[in-house]
């Protein structure tokens, strides 16, 4: 059974954290993306745990409210911070210097792309839902894919100075109908706006965009055993990036469609993405 813990790994970051397994096993971190929180991986936190792995699943920086520097300190939310802030839970979880098995969704798989390229001898394995690789989705932007262009449309309006607002308005319509749209069930719902559902957070939340602004930054072919989760109804990222991430990945590689899931994979098809990060981190050991 997952507990809720605190991991505070510099003073002014403590982070909430779902935590389940024994001490000492393998470990598989676990990021969550927007928006969300930790509690997307509830159902993965539960099926890794009862396999034998030590999993940790935090609301990140800003996310949680132990965690969350001025938002309008941009540098405070650089994806280098963001990476700076997994490998240090690695730490204070006991495992420095440690290999690990990494999952990450939406902005904690940009995050996680960004890990397997700078720490690919710390990392047993790799796993990415719905965001892919940075290069493939560069590309599919900058060439004629309209299509990518029209559903990455939120990511300038995200830099907008009332998009907390916007977003929270109406008791956070816009964020409960999104995820209500992607078969995201009520009670998750209710959980990630107990998270996020408030303005410093969601002011917090939104500064990654604002650190980043609309363009990721490229990343050299990633050297880890790769497995990448994408729904083909997922809103944000079309088939051409997502099937071009083959080409930025130089270690064995999967890649699996789920017909008819969205953005929120984990939590609209827990059972599915369960089976297959088992089977990944099985195939690939610490």
């Amino acid at each position: 059974m997952a507990a809720l813990e605190k991991i505070t790994v510099a003073p002014a970051l403590t982070f909430d954290a779902l935590v389940a397994g024994e001490p000492g096993a393998p470990l598989a971190l676990l990021l969550h993306g927007f928006a969300e929180s930790m509690h997307c991986w509830r159902a993965q936190v539960e099926a890794l745990s009862a396999a034998g792995y030590r999993v940790v699943a935090p609301s990140q920086r800003g996310y949680s409210p132990g965690a969350r520097p001025d938002p309008n300190d941009a540098a405070s939310y650089r994806i280098e911070r963001l990476m700076d802030d997994a490998m240090a839970i690695v730490d204070a979880a006991g495992y420095g210097g440690q290999r690990f098995h990494l999952a990450g969704h939406d902005w904690g798989g940009s995050i996680s792309w960004a890990l397997a390229d700078r720490f690919p001898d710390r990392l047993a394995s790799l796993t990415v839902l719905s965001r892919p690789h940075p290069n493939a989705f560069n590309r599919a932007l900058l060439a004629t894919d309209v299509d990518q262009a029209q559903r990455s449309r939120h990511h300038t309006a995200f830099l907008e100075p009332d998009a907390a607002d916007v977003v929270l308005a109406d008791d956070a319509r816009w964020l409960r109908e999104r995820l209500a749209a992607n078969g995201v069930p009520a009670a998750a719902i209710a959980q990630h706006i107990d998270v996020l559902g408030n303005k410093a957070a969601m002011e917090a939340a939104l500064a990654w965009y604002r650190a980043r602004g609309a363009i990721r930054s490229p990343l050299g072919p990633i050297r880890v055993p790769t497995l990448y989760i994408w729904g083909d109804a997922d809103d944000t990222v079309g088939r051409i990036a997502a099937e071009g991430t083959v080409d930025f990945v130089a270690a064995p590689y999967s890649f699996e469609v789920l017909p008819g899931v969205g953005h929120f994979a984990a939590d609209q098809a827990p059972d599915r993405v369960n089976q297959l990060l088992l089977q990944h981190l099985a195939a690939y050991p610490v």
